[in-house]
Parts: structure tokens; C-alpha cells; sequence
């Protein structure tokens, strides 16, 4: 068997954009070009979830607005699942809803109980071109929507009724990371 890379080893680590950003709340755009800069996008986008500590990154949380996710995240059964999606499509959910804590790479530091199905299925293709579709449950299953959520340009907080919002806007205020548009999209204005 040939060895192959760790993912992100030879990626450069970019800069996370923030709540309120508009990158981060804006539709991504398809992946049209299927040439190195993709592997490259990819590759850093490993090595920056990786120096961040996440279990998954969307393109538009490193500023380019493409629809391309990775992760490297286990389930609920401690499986781990690693890999990358392009031109991801939330084609199923299903099984119970569960209210679990859920954090952004782009909201350091907060999370707050969002509630997500407990089976999801993402189908799109590899950096190649190459049909890819990925089933997780639990916690990966969490993972996967998240990543679907950002290439829609949205974060947790938009699946947030308006008390958890609320709470989350007064600790992204106290963090002091956070954009005044940032607050501000938390608070629904």
C-alpha cells in the first residue's frame, strides 16, 4: 500500500474570517476549476482547521467564497471520518432531532444547543472531479450540516431561536473578537 500525506502537511495555515464578515454570510459559488489551486485551497484549508483544532472547515471561513468543506471528525462510536467535499449537497436527513452544544471555528471560543437531525448524507466530488457521498450519524452528522450550513452562508447562530441568539451576542460581545456586525447579525438586525 502506498503511503499517502497527512492532509494539511504541506498546507498553509490562512486566516479565519469572523461573525459578520460577508464572506461568511453569503452563498459560496461553485467550484467551476478543477486545477491546482483547488488542491491547494484544500490542502491549506486542512492545515488551518488542524492548527485551529476543529473537526471541520468550509472555504468561506478562509475568505474564498467556494463551496468546498473538509473535516476530520469522529461519530459517535469514535470512528473517524477524514476527507473534503466540493460542490456539497445536503441530499438526506433523518432520525431523530438532537439539541447538542455546537461551536464555529469563525465564533471562537461560544457555542451554544443547536438542534440538528442525527443522520446526514452529503453528496458532491473530490478535488479530481470524482463523485463522492458521505454518510454520518451523531456527532460527524452534526459536523456535516454545519459545513453544508457555511457553504450557504450560514452559521449555527442563524438556526438559533431568538433567546439562545441573544445569549450568544452578549458572550461574542465579551469575547471581543466579534465585529460590531457580528453582534448585530446575532441580535437578528
Amino acid at each position: 500500500m502506498r503511503n499517502r500525506p497527512i492532509p494539511g502537511s504541506s498546507g498553509l495555515v490562512r486566516a479565519m474570517t469572523l461573525l459578520g464578515e460577508p464572506v461568511l454570510h453569503t452563498p459560496c459559488e461553485p467550484v467551476t476549476d478543477f486545477g491546482p489551486s483547488l488542491s491547494r485551497l484544500v490542502e491549506d484549508m486542512f492545515a488551518t482547521m488542524y492548527a485551529a483544532g476543529g473537526v471541520g472547515l468550509a472555504a468561506n471561513q478562509v475568505g474564498v467564497p467556494l463551496q468546498v468543506f473538509v473535516y476530520d471528525c469522529p461519530d459517535d462510536e469514535d470512528v473517524r471520518h477524514l476527507g473534503h467535499v466540493v460542490n456539497p449537497r445536503l441530499v438526506e436527513t433523518d432520525g431523530v432531532t438532537v439539541r447538542g452544544p455546537e461551536g464555529c471555528l469563525s465564533l471562537p471560543g461560544l457555542e451554544a444547543g443547536t438542534e440538528r437531525f442525527d443522520r446526514a448524507v452529503v453528496e458532491g466530488v473530490t478535488v479530481d472531479g470524482e463523485p463522492v457521498r458521505v454518510e454520518g450519524t451523531g456527532f460527524f452528522a452534526r459536523c456535516l450540516q454545519h459545513e453544508c450550513d457555511h457553504v450557504e452562508g450560514m452559521v449555527y447562530a442563524d438556526r438559533l431561536g431568538s433567546w439562545r441568539r441573544g445569549r450568544l451576542a452578549r458572550a461574542a460581545r465579551k469575547a471581543g473578537w466579534s465585529t460590531g456586525e457580528g453582534v448585530a447579525r446575532l441580535r437578528g438586525a
